[in-house]
């Protein structure tokens, strides 16, 4: 089944006229089970606009964008955007959604192309801010452009008290609009074109008096239904599990952003953060049977593919040990650092490398990066209970890192954690909470006695795993 949505408000009477024209398609009418329509419409101050002002544009900008993201959370996908003016701003607003928005110019091209020769004299029939746009130019170069010599009574017709817009659809805006059709015919058109979809309301009177005028909200409805449904590429986002620490969370940030190849703002990752510091300790619930924090993990997940993430990051090892049960209830795909990182260190190291593995009590009981670096033929150590309670001081403790310290007696107790894991023979240590590495800012390796070991990151690798998954994707 194919969903397509209208945007509807735009020009109240030309949406449904549009919607109608959708549903009296007929290969929609033989085939009514192969189709889903959705048409929106809300409160909207500038209905009434005659686009007399850049305001106006801005204020269609914030309304489309919004019942697009409505009809994304509707797996919509196809839109229909019955305004030629809001056209104007169609790119920008195309970046910001993942349905295919159908070009009306587009189809009017199409059918202009496969009706007429090129420099066939084309009589238009528009707003004032369309024809002083771009648009024109750039969709109908192939043709001669010929517009009404009064164009003040067509607006008028148009927008006016008693305008087409306002429910007239006889009576002098009729009038208006023909003799401005029959001033285009004197000067040689082969064809009228409507350039406000309003004017479709119009077509059938006008076509019994003999005016070649084509229904633009027909051709757009067919073009829509017979174009082939393509997903628009945008940029890829990346979503963050933030909080857990705070501190991690702009660390991990930081290191995209240095990891990233770009010339300018734009070349640069999008990113949304879920900040969610009020998540309960995933150490504290692994070995004291603490609050469960799988519930507000999984609801910044939730929130964070509801905003469009394309993949999710969770800068904090130990909230890996609830990720395998949180994906299960995900369409977004949570990019494991802890399978990252092993595959990091067997990629660089080889098979049996000994690992040592500075964490949370929480993740090594949990043996979340245990069992992960068994899997891929790796050895793992970890500290024996004395030089635990080290780390997890260095930590948790009052002047350890998550208190906001980086040197001192937090930097006394990380080192004498890390030197029994080199003196049992680590070969690479993992930094496995992801505070750790605001210990280690500029050391890469430490060296204890003659043995010197590389210090292993797991935000850094997780930042570059996720810089070349956005280059994929782009």
């Amino acid at each position: 089944m194919e969903k397509i949505a209208v945007i509807g408000g735009l020009g109240t009477l030309s949406g449904g006229d549009l919607f109608f024209k959708l549903l009296k398609n007929k290969d929609v009418l033989k085939n009514q089970k192969k189709y889903h329509f959705i048409f929106e419409q809300q409160p909207y101050s500038q209905i009434e606009s005659a686009l007399y002002e850049e305001q106006d544009i801005k204020s269609r900008k914030f309304y489309t964008f919004s019942i697009c993201k409505n009809f994304e959370q509707k797996d919509v996908s196809k839109i229909l955007l019955p305004c030629f003016a809001s056209h104007s701003f169609l790119d920008e607003l195309q970046v910001e959604t993942s349905i295919s928005i159908i070009n009306i110019f587009d189809a009017i091209t199409n059918y202009l192309n496969a009706t007429f020769k090129k420099g066939a004299k084309i009589g238009v029939l528009t707003s004032n801010f369309v024809k002083d746009s771009f648009l024109l130019k750039k969709y109908f170069q192939d043709f001669e452009l010929v517009y009404p010599p009064n164009q003040p009574q067509l607006m008028n017709a148009i927008y006016g008290e008693f305008g087409i817009k306002n429910g007239y659809l006889d009576g002098l805006p009729l009038e208006y609009i023909h003799e401005a059709c029959i001033a285009l015919k004197e000067k040689g058109c082969e064809v009228i074109l409507p350039c406000v979809t309003e004017i479709s309301l119009l077509v059938n009177q006008l076509l019994k008096r003999g005016i070649p005028i084509i229904d633009v909200n027909a051709v757009y409805a067919n073009y829509a239904l017979e174009k082939e449904n393509t997903l628009n590429t945008k940029p890829f986002k990346l979503g963050i599990v933030g909080g857990v620490g705070p501190s991690a969370t702009v660390d991990f940030m930081n290191k995209i952003i240095q990891n990233t190849t770009a010339k300018k703002d734009q070349d640069h990752i999008k990113m949304v953060v879920e900040q969610n510091p009020q998540i309960p300790d995933r150490t504290a619930n692994l070995i004291q049977n603490q609050t469960d924090p799988t519930i507000a993990l999984f609801s910044t997940c939730k929130k964070l593919e509801v905003a469009g993430s394309d993949a999710i990051a969770i800068p904090c090892n130990t909230a890996h040990a609830f990720v395998k049960e949180i994906q299960e209830h995900l369409k977004v795909p949570i990019v494991n650092m802890i399978t990252t990182t092993a595959e990091h260190i067997l990629n660089n190291f080889g098979k049996e490398t000994k690992v040592g593995l500075l964490a949370t009590t929480g993740t090594v009981q949990s043996n979340v990066y245990y069992n992960v670096l068994v899997d891929f033929g790796l050895q793992v150590i970890i500290p024996d209970e004395e030089h635990q309670t080290a780390v997890m001081e260095s930590i948790y403790g009052p002047k350890g890192v998550k208190a906001g310290f980086t040197e001192g007696v937090c930097e006394e107790h990380i080192l004498k954690g890390a030197n029994y894991l080199i003196e049992n023979g680590a070969q690479v240590i993992i930094l496995g909470c992801t505070e750790l590495p605001l210990l280690f800012p500029k050391t890469k390796e430490l060296t204890w006695g003659e043995k010197t070991v590389e210090l292993i990151d797991p935000t850094l690798v997780l930042a570059k795993k996720i810089v070349a998954m956005a280059k994929v994707t782009i």
